[in-house]
Protein backbone atom coordinates (compact mmCIF):
# COMPACT_ATOMS: atom_id res chain seq x y z
CA UNK A 1 0.00 0.00 0.00
CA UNK A 2 2.71 2.26 1.19
CA UNK A 3 5.18 2.91 -2.13
CA UNK A 4 8.59 2.31 -0.74
CA UNK A 5 10.53 2.68 -4.29
CA UNK A 6 10.65 5.78 -7.04
CA UNK A 7 10.53 2.89 -9.27
CA UNK A 8 6.56 3.00 -8.00
CA UNK A 9 6.59 6.75 -9.60
CA UNK A 10 5.49 7.49 -12.89
CA UNK A 11 8.98 8.22 -15.24
CA UNK A 12 7.33 10.87 -16.31
CA UNK A 13 7.05 12.66 -12.47
CA UNK A 14 9.65 16.12 -12.97
CA UNK A 15 12.14 17.25 -10.67
CA UNK A 16 11.13 19.39 -8.22
CA UNK A 17 12.51 22.58 -9.77
CA UNK A 18 10.76 22.11 -13.01
CA UNK A 19 7.77 20.45 -12.02
CA UNK A 20 5.54 24.34 -11.28
CA UNK A 21 6.68 25.94 -14.54
CA UNK A 22 4.06 26.40 -17.16
CA UNK A 23 6.47 26.22 -20.02
CA UNK A 24 6.45 22.35 -19.12
CA UNK A 25 3.07 21.89 -20.83
CA UNK A 26 4.68 23.29 -24.35
CA UNK A 27 7.93 21.09 -24.10
CA UNK A 28 8.97 17.80 -26.10
CA UNK A 29 8.84 14.44 -24.43
CA UNK A 30 12.32 14.16 -25.39
CA UNK A 31 12.76 17.34 -22.40
CA UNK A 32 10.33 16.02 -20.20
CA UNK A 33 11.99 12.85 -20.01
CA UNK A 34 15.52 14.57 -19.40
CA UNK A 35 13.96 17.02 -16.49
CA UNK A 36 11.90 14.10 -15.16
CA UNK A 37 12.96 11.54 -12.44
CA UNK A 38 13.77 9.15 -14.60
CA UNK A 39 17.19 10.99 -15.66
CA UNK A 40 17.66 12.55 -11.61
CA UNK A 41 20.97 11.79 -9.79
CA UNK A 42 20.87 9.57 -6.95
CA UNK A 43 21.01 12.32 -4.75
CA UNK A 44 17.93 14.17 -6.10
CA UNK A 45 16.02 10.70 -6.04
CA UNK A 46 16.77 10.73 -2.42
CA UNK A 47 15.64 14.21 -1.97
CA UNK A 48 12.08 13.04 -3.22
CA UNK A 49 12.14 9.69 -1.23
CA UNK A 50 12.95 11.68 2.09
CA UNK A 51 10.43 14.52 1.15
CA UNK A 52 7.83 11.76 0.56
CA UNK A 53 8.08 10.06 3.76
CA UNK A 54 8.97 13.01 5.71
CA UNK A 55 5.20 13.68 4.60
CA UNK A 56 3.63 10.52 5.52
CA UNK A 57 5.13 11.04 9.62
CA UNK A 58 3.87 14.66 9.58
CA UNK A 59 0.82 15.14 11.83
CA UNK A 60 -0.49 18.27 9.93
CA UNK A 61 0.31 20.15 6.57
CA UNK A 62 1.79 22.98 8.92
CA UNK A 63 3.62 20.61 11.42
CA UNK A 64 6.76 21.87 10.84
CA UNK A 65 8.88 22.08 14.19
CA UNK A 66 7.36 19.80 16.90
CA UNK A 67 9.55 17.93 19.13
CA UNK A 68 8.27 14.77 18.09
CA UNK A 69 8.97 15.47 14.18
CA UNK A 70 12.44 16.82 14.44
CA UNK A 71 13.94 14.84 17.02
CA UNK A 72 12.09 11.78 16.72
CA UNK A 73 10.07 10.65 13.60
CA UNK A 74 12.30 12.95 10.91
CA UNK A 75 15.48 11.42 11.77
CA UNK A 76 13.65 7.87 11.42
CA UNK A 77 12.12 8.71 7.93
CA UNK A 78 15.48 9.62 6.65
CA UNK A 79 16.94 6.64 7.62
CA UNK A 80 14.41 4.88 6.32
CA UNK A 81 14.66 6.27 2.95
CA UNK A 82 18.53 5.49 3.27
CA UNK A 83 17.86 1.58 3.65
CA UNK A 84 15.44 1.28 1.02
CA UNK A 85 17.80 3.00 -1.10
CA UNK A 86 20.43 1.06 -0.10
CA UNK A 87 17.97 -2.20 -0.71
CA UNK A 88 17.90 -1.36 -4.33
CA UNK A 89 21.09 -0.79 -4.83
CA UNK A 90 22.16 -4.01 -3.38
CA UNK A 91 19.47 -5.78 -5.41
CA UNK A 92 21.33 -4.96 -8.56
CA UNK A 93 25.07 -5.18 -7.12
CA UNK A 94 24.63 -8.22 -4.27
CA UNK A 95 28.44 -8.07 -3.93
CA UNK A 96 28.72 -4.48 -2.85
CA UNK A 97 30.33 -5.10 0.77
CA UNK A 98 30.53 -1.24 1.78
CA UNK A 99 26.97 -0.51 0.80
CA UNK A 100 25.73 -3.98 2.46
CA UNK A 101 27.79 -2.46 5.74
CA UNK A 102 26.45 1.02 5.72
CA UNK A 103 23.01 -0.58 5.15
CA UNK A 104 23.50 -2.93 8.20
CA UNK A 105 24.92 0.11 9.89
CA UNK A 106 21.64 2.09 8.94
CA UNK A 107 19.37 -0.36 10.09
CA UNK A 108 20.89 -0.36 13.39
CA UNK A 109 20.97 3.12 14.29
CA UNK A 110 16.95 3.67 12.80
CA UNK A 111 16.65 0.06 15.53
CA UNK A 112 17.93 2.06 18.36
CA UNK A 113 15.99 5.51 17.31
CA UNK A 114 12.64 3.14 17.69
CA UNK A 115 13.59 1.94 20.51
CA UNK A 116 14.35 5.01 22.44
CA UNK A 117 10.99 6.33 20.45
CA UNK A 118 8.91 3.30 21.74
CA UNK A 119 9.81 4.26 25.31
CA UNK A 120 9.45 7.88 25.03
CA UNK A 121 6.39 8.36 22.94
CA UNK A 122 4.50 4.57 22.29
CA UNK A 123 1.63 6.79 20.09
CA UNK A 124 4.40 8.45 18.18
CA UNK A 125 6.05 5.49 17.00
CA UNK A 126 3.25 3.79 16.38
CA UNK A 127 2.34 5.89 13.88
CA UNK A 128 5.73 6.51 12.29
CA UNK A 129 5.92 2.62 11.48
CA UNK A 130 2.18 2.74 10.26
CA UNK A 131 3.25 5.35 8.00
CA UNK A 132 6.26 4.38 7.12
CA UNK A 133 5.90 0.77 6.79
CA UNK A 134 7.83 -0.38 9.00
CA UNK A 135 7.66 -3.44 11.51
CA UNK A 136 9.41 -3.32 14.60
CA UNK A 137 10.75 -6.27 16.46
CA UNK A 138 12.65 -5.29 20.14
CA UNK A 139 15.93 -7.14 20.15
CA UNK A 140 15.95 -10.81 21.64
CA UNK A 141 17.67 -10.69 25.22
CA UNK A 142 21.25 -11.74 25.29
CA UNK A 143 21.69 -15.64 26.02
CA UNK A 144 25.49 -17.20 25.65
CA UNK A 145 25.78 -20.00 23.53
CA UNK A 146 26.84 -23.12 25.33
CA UNK A 147 29.99 -24.53 24.67
CA UNK A 148 31.60 -27.60 25.78
CA UNK A 149 35.19 -25.68 26.85
CA UNK A 150 32.42 -22.99 29.05
CA UNK A 151 30.78 -25.79 30.65
CA UNK A 152 34.08 -27.52 31.40
CA UNK A 153 35.47 -24.15 32.64
CA UNK A 154 32.11 -23.65 34.69
CA UNK A 155 32.13 -27.05 36.10
CA UNK A 156 35.97 -26.97 37.18
CA UNK A 157 34.87 -23.11 38.93
CA UNK A 158 31.89 -24.18 40.94
CA UNK A 159 34.49 -27.42 41.49
CA UNK A 160 37.03 -25.04 43.25
CA UNK A 161 34.76 -22.58 44.72
CA UNK A 162 32.83 -25.26 47.24
CA UNK A 163 37.10 -26.84 48.10
CA UNK A 164 37.50 -23.13 49.04
CA UNK A 165 34.68 -22.78 50.68
CA UNK A 166 35.29 -26.16 52.80
CA UNK A 167 38.80 -25.07 54.04
CA UNK A 168 37.12 -21.53 55.13
CA UNK A 169 34.47 -23.64 56.93
CA UNK A 170 37.52 -26.02 58.67
CA UNK A 171 39.03 -22.47 59.49
CA UNK A 172 36.22 -20.75 60.97
CA UNK A 173 35.92 -24.19 62.84
CA UNK A 174 39.00 -23.83 64.37
CA UNK A 175 38.60 -20.04 65.12
CA UNK A 176 35.49 -20.62 66.83
CA UNK A 177 37.00 -23.36 68.98
CA UNK A 178 39.81 -21.10 70.04
CA UNK A 179 37.60 -18.23 70.88
CA UNK A 180 35.48 -20.52 72.96
CA UNK A 181 38.27 -21.77 74.84
CA UNK A 182 39.47 -18.36 75.40
CA UNK A 183 35.76 -17.33 77.00
CA UNK A 184 36.23 -20.67 78.93
CA UNK A 185 39.86 -19.58 80.43
CA UNK A 186 38.35 -15.80 81.42
CA UNK A 187 35.23 -17.19 83.01
CA UNK A 188 37.51 -19.76 85.13
CA UNK A 189 39.73 -16.28 86.34
CA UNK A 190 36.63 -14.49 87.15
CA UNK A 191 34.90 -17.30 89.19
Amino acid sequence: DIPSHLDDLPPTMLKKDYAKLPIMNSVDDVVKRLLSLEMASQKEKMKVKIQQLVEKVRRSSNDNGSFELLSLSFPVAILTARIRTLEEHLQKHPKDKKNRRLLLMAVDRRRKMLGYLRRVNHSTFENTCRELGIQYSPPQPYSRRLTKRWLVKKALCIKVFEEKQKLKAAERLKQRREWQARARAAREQQE
